[in-house]
């Protein structure tokens, strides 16, 4: 079977992981397996597939000698592996090659059966393969979070989370934790209860367990949320308002109105250079869904906050940001009470909190949304800028307010 080198991100002009790959024809599949080596591009023969200008006695020289030998180890390895399988008559296939590997690399005992080092494992081989639609860097920080919301479980409700012990009665238990205590949404519960089971069934694949009574675990119903979003007159008071010389809240502010008059997710209109505006386009590739690319017209607004920051747009981690957010809409004077409602199965909870804690960096796409529909703008334009292809999601974003449900039914019965 052949193997090969290839860099993660061979047009960057920066450090970039080295993959191990492999192709499996029988089984039509493609095995990527991170190293763990960096290396720049131009350091790379990209002809041999592997560093270059290993002469000299530079300490970069150095590096990549070390680099090629590591990677050497990897090529034996394998070699090796699939002579050893060969012998046995034992056919190898991407999920032996991936355990191999994982005992000879990164030195996991086989008999692990440790439940939050197996979910380690798991995000391990979604790490090494986030180069896959299905492993986006989004996907994987919920399946991160996932496992930090189970160890909180744990420690909170002096559980022993061992396979075994998945059961209906840990169903439930985790179920009314999240509510009690994390105050989850019905939709949130939802996620996070599919994301757990597909964790499990990759433990059942990989022969980590044999219980399946997780599947028994009924799936919770989602519901639309009354998340809020802002009008246009909302959008144009933030961009508006003196923030005298605060530069943290100003680049927020800016950040979050190009969020509003673009229709972007937060990791993608925080990410818009000079190089993706294209005859008066942004033009760029989802990074939730890099199958979607997408072209959204530059307005007033967005081209004013690109040239005030010569195309190279704040840099804040999306954490920073929604907290920052909220400090900014409440010195902006958004501190109206508002009610939120909340549906687990048949319950329904209401609570009330003040508008700028409802702000966050979604809020720029939903409000986005509601100001092109309240224009009657047709969904099918407007879904061409923020690359929704559901109509039953898309419609899930609008979010028309008081006064604009009175001046609906004005207009009709005038």
């Amino acid at each position: 079977m052949n193997y090969s080198f290839k860099l993660k991100e061979p047009n960057k002009d920066k450090e970039t992981l080295i993959y191990f790959t492999s192709s499996f024809k029988d089984e039509g599949k493609y095995f990527i397996y991170s190293t763990g080596e960096k290396i720049n591009p131009r350091d790379w023969d990209f002809k041999n597939k592997r560093p270059q200008n290993l002469s000299g006695r530079k300490n970069d020289a150095e590096q990549r000698r070390s680099i090629d030998a590591q990677l050497s180890r990897y090529a034996t390895f394998y070699k090796e592996l699939a002579t050893r399988y060969k012998l046995i008559g034992e056919n190898l296939t991407v999920e032996k090659v991936r355990s191999e590997f994982d005992v000879e690399f990164k030195k996991v005992n086989k008999a692990i059966n440790d439940f939050f080092t197996v979910y380690e494992l798991f995000l391990n081989e979604k790490r090494d393969n986030n180069t896959d639609e299905a492993n986006s860097d989004s996907t994987i920080k919920r399946y991160e979070y996932n496992k930090n919301l189970l160890e909180d479980y744990q420690i909170d409700t002096n559980s022993n989370l061992r396979f075994k012990n998945i059961n209906k009665e840990f169903y439930n238990s985790f179920i009314k934790y999240c509510v009690d205590v994390k105050k989850h949404s019905a939709n949130t519960l939802s996620r996070n209860v599919g994301l757990f089971k597909t964790f499990m069934f990759w433990a059942i694949e990989n022969k980590f367990t044999y219980n399946i009574d997780f599947k028994e675990f009924k799936n919770i119903k989602r519901y639309t949320t009354d998340e809020v979003a802002l009008t246009f007159d909302d959008v144009i008071e933030v961009y508006n308002f003196d923030l005298e010389d605060n530069q943290k809240l100003i680049r927020i502010r800016d950040l979050f109105v190009f969020g509003c008059v673009t229709g972007m997710r937060y990791s993608n209109y925080s990410q818009v250079r000079k190089k993706d505006i294209i005859n008066g386009f942004i033009k760029v590739y989802d990074r939730k869904d890099k199958s979607k690319s997408l072209s959204i017209p530059l307005n007033k607004y967005s081209s004013e906050i690109l040239e005030k920051y010569d195309y190279e747009l704040p840099n804040i981690s999306n954490q920073k940001f929604n907290e920052y957010l909220k400090e900014l809409f409440q010195k902006i004077g958004f501190t109206d009470s508002i009610k939120k409602t909340m549906r687990y199965g048949n319950d329904i909870i209401e609570s009330e909190s003040h508008f700028y804690e409802r702000i966050s960096s979604h809020t720029a796409r939903r409000s986005f949304i509601t100001i092109m529909k309240n224009k009657n703008v047709p969904d099918k334009v407007i879904m061409s800028y923020t690359g929704h292809k559901s109509l039953e999601v898309f419609n899930n974003y609008y979010r028309p307010n008081e006064n604009h449900k009175i001046n609906f039914m004005n207009d009709v019965f005038r």
